[in-house]
């Protein structure tokens, strides 16, 4: 263990908490993070060091710490959006933003990232290569921040791309580490079921999309049942259904939208093929129609095996074997897969879950509260996989 970059996280904790804090009660939602990326440019901006600032796009920043030495360039994501939501926590630092809340940890993502700026700068003679921090904006909302900060030229000559998740389904300081496929593809379908209106009192003189619509979504869920083998993994949701203006019209169209998360491109083709032949084949056995549209968003992370593997060695070292969960595929996804179609990378799961302190609440929860803990773990993690990638770039 790493003593000393231990102990100085420890004097550092308390700065990293009310970065956090100022971040969550700040709250701002994808593409619209202004005061958001102010405050964290302001933050690098006292750390110095020699950190070269820019705004990738109009509300993310990157910094980047030149050694001056050959080595690796590694870049490390943060996202820092916020959900689209009212917060019902009841903390002294809630959002002050109506419809926008902090509600999955990426006010944390943005504090742990300027903590471990400011060590790897006070560390800057014991690295080699070049280290850059990136702090994306518009991870919530598909397309996703990360395709256009890329675009931007953040990863031109990258060699590994890091990045961690807080989340409360683990305990606190746990780290989730898997190899290979960690998360699924999350796409979103919509469906408009095109019938024919009219009055309630004569359902006969019309194409009711509602009742071909609720057929429908009852024979998606026979997708997974029996369409898709056991052995594969996939979610098919209904999420939003609207028609309708009046209680005694039937409407000429319904509306259908939902998500789809899957782990193989063979089960998301499918999952897709399957909504538009079923749906139109549903509704034109009523005498109606259905269009259909399908978007791809996220793809699956992918960790690199010998990635995987440095930063598990890392954790062992610095905190212990204990600390490790060895997890199987997650449902939710994340736009830092982008990163991993440049160059290789690594992302975990940092657990903020405490019984105690009541921080299990789910993410996406306008209860959700973050055990602070973690903050300072992920602090000392990430510096400490800089400096161990250094150390081994230069033995």
């Amino acid at each position: 263990m790493n003593k000393q970059l231990h102990n100085r996280v420890e004097e550092i904790a308390e700065e990293v908490i009310e970065i956090r804090r100022w971040i969550h009660q700040h709250a701002e939602l994808s593409f619209h993070e202004k005061k958001t990326s102010n405050y964290i440019t302001q933050r690098l901006e006292e750390i110095g060091g020699g950190l070269i600032i820019t705004h990738p796009t109009a509300t993310s920043v990157m910094a980047v710490l030149k050694t001056d030495r050959k080595g690796p360039v590694i870049a490390i994501r943060a996202d820092i959006d916020a959900l689209p939501m009212d917060e019902c926590s009841n903390l002294p630092f809630a959002s002050q933003n109506k419809g926008a809340m902090h509600s999955c940890g990426h006010d944390g993502h943005a504090a742990i990232l300027l903590g471990a700026a400011r060590l790897l700068v006070e560390y800057k003679e014991n690295l080699c290569g070049e280290i850059r921090f990136i702090f994306q904006h518009a991870e919530e909302l598909p397309p996703g921040g990360a395709v256009e900060v890329i675009q931007a030229g953040v990863l031109d000559h990258v060699d590994e791309v890091y990045g961690l998740h807080l989340v409360s389904v683990q305990k606190t300081g746990s780290f989730g580490i898997k190899s290979g496929i960690l998360t699924s593809a999350t796409d979103c379908f919509r469906i408009t079921v095109k019938g024919a209106g009219g009055h309630s009192s004569m359902p006969y003189a019309c194409k009711d999309p509602i009742v071909i619509g609720a057929e429908i979504i009852t024979s998606i869920q026979t997708i997974l049942s029996r369409r898709i083998k056991a052995s594969e993994q996939a979610v098919v949701s209904v999420c939003q259904v609207s028609a309708g203006d009046a209680y005694n019209i039937i409407p000429n169209e319904m509306k259908i939208i939902g998500s789809v998360r899957s782990y193989s491109i063979e089960v998301r083709d499918l999952i897709k093929r399957l909504l538009c032949e079923l749906s139109r084949g549903i509704a034109q056995a009523h005498g109606a129609d259905a269009e259909n549209e399908y978007e791809e968003g996220y793809d699956s992370i992918y960790n690199d095996p010998a990635l995987t593997d440095f930063a598990e060695s890392i954790i062992t070292d610095q905190f212990g074997a204990d600390q490790i969960e060895h997890i199987g595929m997650i449902i939710p996804g994340d736009d830092f897969s982008e990163y991993q179609k440049v160059c290789p990378g690594f992302f975990l799961e940092l657990g903020t879950g405490n019984a105690e302190k009541g921080t299990e609440f789910p993410h996406h929860n306008p209860k959700y509260v973050m055990d602070e803990d973690a903050l300072p773990i992920g602090v000392e993690y990430l510096t400490a996989l800089v400096l161990g990638r250094s150390k081994a770039f230069t033995s």
